[in-house]
C-alpha cells in the first residue's frame, strides 16, 4: 500500500506529463486519476483541483516553513536565510520532477499568477516573523530582507529549473552576501568582554539589530 507521500508525488507526476503532453486545460481530472493509479475521490482528498496538483509542493514547503520559524532561534536574520535554503534544498532533491513543473507553469497564464502569489506568501511570512521576532524592526527593513531573501531564492532556483547542477551551498553563499548588505551577518573574529562591552556595527544595521545584539552581549 501507498504512503500519502508516495502517492501524492505518484498523481503530480503523472498530472505534469499530461500537462506537458496535451495541455493543462486539455486534461480533466478523471485523466490524472487514471494515469496515477488512484479513484477521482482519492484525487479530491488529496487535491483541491488541477492547479493544486502543480502547486502541492509549494503548499507542504509553506507549512513546514511556518513551523521552522515557530521554532525559537538565536539570530532570526539567519533564520529566515535557512528556511530558504530549506525550501530550495526540497527542490534539489528531485531536480527532473521541479523542472517539468516549470514548463508547465511557463506555459500556462493561470499558473504563472498563482505562482506570483505563492512567491508573495513566502515574503509575507518572513517578513510577518521578523517583525515579530525583532521588535522594533524597522517594516522597511523586514520588508526589504524578506523581498530580497525571496528574490535571491528564486534567482537561484531559476538557473537550477533551466538545467544547471546548482548546490545549496550556491544559495547559501548568496543569503550570506545578502545578509552582510544588511550588515546582520557576524563576524566570527568578534570577541566579548566581561567588563567592557565597545560595540562596533556598519551604518546598514537596522536599529533593532544593534539592540538585539547588545542585549545578548549582556546577559
Amino acid at each position: 500500500m501507498q504512503q500519502p507521500t508516495q502517492l501524492r508525488t505518484g498523481v503530480v507526476a503523472a498530472a505534469l506529463e499530461l500537462f506537458a503532453t496535451q495541455g493543462f486545460e486539455a486534461t480533466s481530472v478523471e485523466q490524472i486519476a487514471k494515469a496515477a493509479g488512484v479513484s477521482r475521490s482519492t484525487f479530491f482528498r488529496q487535491f483541491g483541483g488541477k492547479e493544486d496538483v502543480v502547486f502541492t509542493d509549494h503548499e507542504q514547503m509553506l507549512d513546514d516553513v511556518r513551523l521552522f520559524l515557530e521554532r525559537p532561534h538565536d539570530d532570526p536574520w539567519a533564520a529566515v536565510c535557512e528556511a530558504s535554503e530549506r525550501v530550495f534544498d526540497h527542490f534539489v532533491r528531485d531536480p527532473e520532477l521541479a523542472r517539468r513543473r516549470y514548463e508547465v507553469v511557463r506555459q500556462v497564464p493561470v499558473l504563472r499568477e498563482r505562482e506570483i502569489i505563492t512567491v508573495f506568501r513566502y515574503e509575507r511570512l518572513f517578513d510577518e516573523y521578523l517583525r515579530g521576532a525583532l521588535p522594533g524592526l524597522a517594516p522597511i527593513d523586514a520588508v526589504g530582507f524578506s523581498a530580497l531573501v525571496t528574490a535571491v531564492h528564486n534567482h537561484v532556483l531559476r538557473q537550477l529549473l533551466r538545467g544547471q547542477d546548482v548546490p545549496v551551498t550556491t544559495l547559501r553563499a548568496a543569503l550570506d552576501e545578502v545578509r552582510r548588505r544588511y550588515g546582520v551577518l557576524p563576524d566570527a573574529a568578534d570577541a566579548a568582554s566581561d567588563d567592557v562591552v565597545v560595540a562596533v556595527f556598519p551604518r546598514s544595521m537596522p536599529i533593532a539589530e544593534i539592540s538585539r545584539r547588545v542585549q545578548a552581549e549582556l546577559s
